[in-house]
């Protein structure tokens, strides 16, 4: 260390002798009830002398520029005690468990309804099939990213690379012992995150113990490299999936177990089977989830996780059991139609697969298919056409908006979101401007920052329809106070007028039965030397949706479309929530070389228009 230490610019090395400890763990129960559900991976490095991954940080390296720090780097010579490690759960050392509690307290680790194994075993057909996964690295374009500035000894603001500002918040004040209030977390843009950037990892602690420790702000980066051991994973796994049917390719049973790869401390695996047990009606169906503890940093969040594995094998199991009883594979599909939710009893909310079906076919051109596998060919090329359903369920949250309105025209629309990437600058500037009636070029909408109104983490698909509810509720709540200041003043059209007989066109406030009677905001709010108005709101997006991965962000209220919460437990109670849809695809294969090409895609999506189907 002493080498490293004499290079220029070096400001300061530490290790887990020397870098300041966080007040909590989230290995503790404490720990981990104040830190929320935030944390992907309880263990924190730089705490003790002991490695358990490749890759483990063991060092700190601070200096006054980056290249001074990376060479001081290259001068750290570490010295270790070599152990023969574990690698997956393929590894004949491991020991198979089923953890207690299914990923993020979901469920019990095994699910059951009806005897499936009896039923598969009763079954006249018998499909069992194994897929297996290799582990897969989110490395988004962006790399995971922190800047620490501690602005008093008790107040310390971090820009960092965060699907959710919040939750980043509340982990950071519980690690360093701080009241939530005195922790600031800034993400204006975002460069990808796939699940990777939902939870507080290591490193961004860390970043904020090393500024302490110096006592200036300190900026760290991982390196590409870093992005595939510090940031998560999709853990490689293996499904086992038994169908059993009728002759006629009716589901009798459904048996799924998987197995995949933890880390030493914590129980975490996508939860796969939720998407088995509810996209096909099935009477018997059970799940088991089995780990096994590898010297690898626990795996997170991944692009639709759980659901995009499992429905890779229960689609791929269709298709199989279509070939095997000669049944087209839309067809199969349609005689185990789900009209409620297998998985609890529950009615949809909405459901138009059917539709999906055959939009998709008619668009893709399904009805010239050549059910003969090797014979469909374009010059020396295989032509494959293939199909699959696919389905996402709805996750919910609360969400909280700040609205003001101005007298000259243009409003600031408030969340603590974060722009993922996919949009949500532009989709809550466009719900704001329509709910106030003004151009979208006369609203600024600001996220990224816990200085802002409380909202939910980037991912699940939440953020878009929980914002859009909270702007949406905030934006009425402008015009209820418009609305009085109308009523109450003797020069306005609507003087005198009931409340519950005025209503909002295009920021037009104006009596529902004679609509001529009016006037728009601007003018009321002049005439009145009105500088704004500041509306909340608190809104819901409303599912019966059992249990989110993203566990902690618990609905707090089943309403929708800025109804109240009654109106929403009354609207949604005992619906299952999912969206529905259909992919249809073309590849051209190369027998000599194995090469495959997608030619040709159709996704017909349902996008949650009621049906009858």
């Amino acid at each position: 260390m002493t080498a490293a230490q004499r290079e220029p610019g070096v400001l300061a090395i530490l290790t887990h002798q020397n870098l300041p400890k966080p007040t909590l763990t989230a290995q503790s129960d404490a720990g981990k009830k104040a830190i929320g559900p935030s944390v992907q991976m309880t263990f924190m490095p730089l705490q003790s002398d002991q490695i358990f991954y490749a890759a483990q940080p063991v060092a700190i390296v601070v200096a006054d520029t980056l290249e001074h720090a990376q060479q001081a780097a290259t001068k750290l010579r570490v010295t270790i005690a070599p152990e023969t490690p574990v690698a997956s759960y393929l590894d004949p050392k491991t020991k198979l468990y089923n953890p207690s509690k299914a990923p993020n307290g979901d469920a019990e680790g095994t699910k059951r309804r009806g005897g499936a194994a009896a039923a598969f075993a009763a079954a006249p057909v018998q499909l069992t099939a194994t897929y297996s996964h290799a582990t897969n690295h989110h490395s988004p374009m962006e790399p995971g990213a922190t800047i620490a500035h501690w602005e008093a000894a008790d107040r310390l603001t971090v820009y960092d690379t965060a699907q959710g500002v919040s939750w980043q918040q509340r982990a950071l004040s519980a690690f360093l012992g701080l009241p939530t209030d005195q922790v600031r977390v800034i993400t204006k843009y975002l460069g990808g995150g796939f699940g990777c950037k939902g939870p507080i990892w290591s490193h961004t602690v860390l970043t904020a113990l090393t500024a302490k420790a110096v006592g200036r702000p300190v900026k760290l980066v991982l390196t590409r490299p870093q992005m595939f051991t510090s940031m998560g994973h999709r853990e490689d796994q293996e499904q086992t999936l038994r169908v059993g049917a009728t002759k006629d390719g009716k589901l009798l049973a459904l048996l799924h177990e998987k197995q995949s790869t933890t880390s030493q401390w914590d129980d975490y695996a996508e939860s796969n089977s939720k998407i088995i047990g509810m996209l096909y009606q099935c009477p018997a169906f059970e799940a088991t989830t089995k780990l096994a503890r590898a010297n690898v940093m626990t795996s997170s969040w991944m692009r639709a996780p759980g659901e995009a594995p499992g429905s890779f094998a229960i689609e791929c199991a269709m298709d199989d059991l279509a070939a095997q009883l000669g049944i087209d594979p839309i067809e199969i599909r349609l005689r185990n139609y789900a009209d409620k939710d297998p998985s609890n009893g529950h009615p949809w909310s909405s459901k138009s697969l059917k539709e999906c079906y055959a939009r998709g076919a008619e668009l893709f051109g399904w009805s010239r298919r050549n059910p003969k596998a090797g014979v469909t060919r374009e010059g020396k090329l295989l032509v494959g056409w293939g199909m699959a359903t696919a389905s996402y369920p709805v996750n919910t949250s609360q969400g909280n908006a700040r609205v003001r309105l101005y007298g000259d025209g243009h409003a600031v629309v408030q969340v603590g979101a974060t722009d993922l990437g996919t949009g949500t600058y532009t989709v809550i500037t466009q719900v704001a401007a329509d709910s106030l009636g003004i151009a979208p070029d006369k609203v600024r909408f600001e996220l990224g920052d816990t200085m802002l109104p409380t909202t939910i983490i980037s991912g699940g698909s939440m953020v878009a329809g929980t914002v859009s509810s909270s702007v949406y509720v905030a934006a009425q709540d402008v015009w209820q106070k418009l609305i009085k200041v109308a009523i109450a003043d003797k020069k306005s059209p609507l003087y005198q007028a009931r409340p519950t007989d005025v209503e909002v066109r295009k920021g037009r406030l104006q009596l529902k039965v004679d609509p001529v009677k009016g006037e728009n905001f601007e003018v009321l709010m002049q005439r009145g030397q009105i500088f704004d108005v500041e509306g909340l709101g608190q809104g819901h997006v409303g599912a019966d949706y059992e249990a989110s991965q993203f566990a902690g962000a618990a609905p707090s209220g089943k309403s929708g479309n800025a109804k109240s919460d009654d109106a929403g437990k009354e609207e949604n109670a005992g619906h299952s929530m999912h969206s529905f849809g259909a992919h249809f695809c073309e590849v051209h294969v190369d027998p000599e070389l194995g090469t495959v090409r997608v030619t040709k895609w159709v996704s017909v999506i349902g996008g949650g228009a009621h049906s009858e189907s």
